[in-house]
């Protein structure tokens, strides 16, 4: 940062979320640009061996090297840590890769982690098959059954993990209770805050410890580029985290980072956008007689409406619904769709449609699929900004 070329520089807690998603991070060069440069290099240079020496033993700040410091990212680090209200900030490869780091860097063989199975498909497949191979003992529970979680954490627990609102059927975790759990064990807890973002949802606000993302989503919003973030304190982010990244190196690119941090800009905007045509959508759904059931937290019959009542300012994008037939049906349905994209991601500008079975949550087992309320007959709608009567228009198209 080159403070001769800031104006004013106040305390950026003061500032509402949208001022932070704009104006956290940009720190101009000599050169006084206003928008935000990409720093496309490997390396950075020295004035001196002695410079060198003192950067990297820790004792001087500054740039390295690339695979662990760049200042297009820590653009995007910085902005989406004072969104999150978190300490620090470690930017990734991809949202696993986010996982992948903060666990490597937080637990060690034989500890033990609750996690709930209402996850993504591929976060199922990181902790059964790959980190349970260097002997991590993972507990899996149903995210809203309080006395599975009150069985599985105990002294021995290192962390808990859930997505809330979960991937894809948006049931809804007590985040302030499950911190509470976590902390009274000692142990903390982490929480994939991917469909709500801090637009919706601040999850170390409740008591949560760590927040994770998939930038690729709705950070970005427009499908560009692939990334993750870690957000939390300066100990087990800022430290432990960060360490995983400099020596492992599942580093974001700092064009990504820097597709990350305008999209960061008109987030908020994009999220009350997305809610509201997501309403519209699950409500017309809802009066369908193809459809046999809806899942969408604005719908005042969820399950877990105070819960969202009490830490979501806003439903999200996802909408999954089941039509009766199965797989067959399902498939059907999506490929009589003309407008929607059919692909498994979500949190685009374009709405997508998706079979999770077969897709997001394929390389699971039945048994699994079953156990994590996966219908054959569920389909996945991340709901874009699209006029709510084209999207209505294609999805009754779809169901005929």
């Amino acid at each position: 940062m080159n403070d001769s070329n800031r104006r004013h520089d106040p305390d950026a807690e003061a500032w509402s979320l949208a001022t932070r998603a704009i104006r956290v991070g940009h720190h101009p060069t000599p050169e006084r640009e206003h928008g935000e440069p990409i720093f496309t290099t490997s390396s950075f240079t020295f004035e001196s061996a002695a410079q060198a020496a003192a950067r990297f033993a820790g004792d001087e700040p500054g740039n390295i090297y690339a695979r662990f410091t760049n200042p297009t990212t820590r653009v995007f680090e910085e902005r989406l840590a004072a969104m999150e209200g978190g300490e620090d900030c470690v930017a990734t490869a991809s949202g696993m890769a986010a996982i992948l780091s903060t666990f490597m860097a937080l637990c060690r063989a034989g500890d033990e982690v609750v996690v709930s199975r209402q996850v993504f498909g591929t976060t199922n497949v990181l902790f059964d098959k790959y980190l349970a191979k260097f002997g991590l003992v993972v507990r899996w529970v149903d995210l809203t059954d309080w006395a599975q979680w009150e069985a599985a954490v105990t002294d021995r627990t290192a962390l808990l993990f859930i997505e809330t609102p979960s991937n894809p059927l948006t049931e809804v975790a007590d985040i302030r209770r499950l911190a509470d759990l976590a902390h009274a064990h000692e142990a903390a807890l982490v929480v994939d805050n991917c469909f709500c973002t801090p637009a919706l949802q601040r999850p170390l606000e409740l008591g949560a410890d760590i927040v994770i993302h998939s930038a690729t989503k709705f950070l970005d919003g427009q499908g560009r580029a692939i990334g993750g973030a870690v957000v939390g304190d300066a100990e087990r982010v800022g430290k432990e985290v960060r360490g995983f990244l400099r020596t492992c190196g599942p580093t974001m690119a700092p064009f990504n980072a820097w597709i990350f941090a305008k999209g960061l800009e008109t987030l908020n905007l994009r999220m009350e956008a997305h809610s509201r045509h997501a309403g519209e959508v699950a409500e017309w759904l809802v009066a369908h007689p193809k459809v046999a059931r809806v899942h969408f937290p604005g719908l005042s019959d969820h399950p877990q409406a105070d819960i969202i009542a009490a830490q979501q300012s806003g439903p999200g994008a996802i909408v999954s619904f089941v039509v009766e037939g199965g797989r067959k049906k399902a498939w059907q349905v999506i490929d009589r769709t003309e407008m929607l994209s059919i692909t498994a991601n979500l949190g685009d500008t374009k709405t997508t449609i998706t079979h999770p079975a077969s897709s997001t949550h394929g390389r699971l087992s039945p048994e699994a699929r079953a156990d994590a309320g996966i219908d054959e007959g569920l389909v996945r709608l991340s709901v874009g900004l699209e006029s709510p009567r084209d999207i209505i228009a294609d999805l009754a198209r779809g169901l005929g």
